[in-house]
């Protein structure tokens, strides 16, 4: 049973209007502010009568994120608590994003590749708000870079990347520059699989890669790691297939990038997200083809689709990928396409309001109804793109 319901009142500023995901520590809700009239995310932990301590600490995640101002880092705007019939919860609210997660964008293309310029945008956007992050004193590590910790969607100058979910983050000691790990085995560095507290900003820049050698080859990097425990998964150490054998369009510049990231010798990796920005900063889309290494193995288009599909889960706190949301139950019974096909009719019904809305002059509320739209049938993605750009600039297409 939900926390909060649709259309309660939250210490009469916040009007809950969904829930938007659920996880093992948090659930997240889509609220308006009742005088500001604006949409944001609030997240509500489940553990019920906390402590002022206990409190302070499910509250860190906001504490963290109210000291960065950076435009690829989520915004936090006001913590407290709630009272509910279960208890009093704590709960904090942040910038809502419409477009939802990295994962939602990468399923979004379907049996195609991210172009490779955008795969480079998004980690380049990431890597900048990890930065900000890690130059802090003492450095803050995330310590769950995954595609469901990174929110993707669109303000007036195109795509908008936001690293968010420092949940399991810390301010690591002074001394040791070291945190303990958590965190999905798929996307943890090899160190701290054996070792937790070896969590690192090098450990950030292994999760980061895994996720640029993703989005460049629908693949991860590594993936006898990503099944089975930490200690089976830490045994792992075969040789990295660089990105361009699996990818033509990858150029080797990227692949030397890849390859540092994705370093099983910590001291050889990018020892913080800002010198893996200053590679990526300086890369160009002008390597000439014949320096391109050739295909390694072409992977079949519904071999990819069908990873897209099923790949990835929600960390703890998360927002759950819309594939693997809960059913109501008289929907579970439905077979497979005629579940698909109502999923379609009802994206479509938000994408039809969302114009409808823009006509009325209200292109924020347009934007929002559209990525939503985007984001629960992807296939709408290409089509409305564009439109969303220019609805976020206050521009009637």
């Amino acid at each position: 049973m939900a926390l909060l319901r649709d259309g309660q009142v939250v210490r009469d500023t916040y009007t809950v209007e969904r829930l938007l995901g659920a996880g093992a520590f948090a659930e997240v809700y889509r609220v308006r502010h009742r005088y500001l009239r604006k949409r944001q995310a609030m997240k509500v932990f489940r553990q019920a009568g906390m402590s002022t301590e206990q409190v302070h600490d499910a509250l860190g995640e906001a504490m963290l994120l109210s000291g960065i101002a950076h435009p690829n880092i989520v915004r936090v705007f006001e913590a407290n608590t709630v009272e509910t019939s279960g208890g009093v919860h704590a709960y904090f609210t942040m910038e809502y994003v419409a477009g939802g997660t990295l994962h939602d964008f990468w399923r979004s293309q379907g049996e195609g590749y991210v172009p490779v310029p955008t795969a480079v945008d998004v980690i380049r956007q990431a890597a900048r708000g990890l930065a900000v992050a890690h130059q802090e004193s003492p450095p803050i590590v995330h310590r769950d870079i995954t595609p469901q910790n990174i929110l993707v969607g669109y303000d007036g100058a195109g795509l908008r990347v936001r690293v968010s979910d420092f949940g399991l983050a810390r301010k690591v000691s002074a001394l040791t520059l070291l945190a303990s790990s958590q965190g999905s085995i798929a996307f943890m560095a090899p160190e701290t699989l054996l070792h937790p507290h070896l969590s690192s900003m090098p450990a950030d820049v292994w999760s980061l890669g895994v996720v640029f050698y993703l989005l460049l080859t629908d693949q991860v990097p590594y993936p006898q790691r990503g099944a089975g425990d930490p200690v089976a998964a830490s045994w792992h150490r075969s040789a990295l297939v660089p990105p361009s054998e699996v990818r033509h369009a990858v150029d080797p510049v990227l692949d030397g990038i890849v390859a540092r990231a994705l370093s099983f010798d910590m001291a050889k990796r990018y020892p913080s997200a800002a010198q893996l920005l200053t590679e990526l900063e300086a890369w160009r889309p002008d390597t000439p083809a014949a320096a391109r290494r050739p295909l390694r193995e072409p992977v079949p288009a519904e071999e990819i689709a069908a990873g897209k599909q099923t790949f990835g889960r929600a960390s703890p706190g998360g927002q759950a990928p819309p594939e693997r949301r809960a059913l109501p139950a008289d929907q579970r019974a439905l077979p497979a396409d005629r579940a698909a096909a109502d999923g379609q009719a009802a994206a479509e019904r938000l994408a039809a309001r969302a114009v409808a809305a823009a006509a009325a002059g209200r292109y924020g509320h347009a934007a929002d109804l559209m990525e939503e739209a985007c984001a629960a049938w992807p296939d709408l993605r290409e089509q409305h793109a564009s439109r969303i750009r220019l609805w976020r600039r206050g521009v009637a297409r």
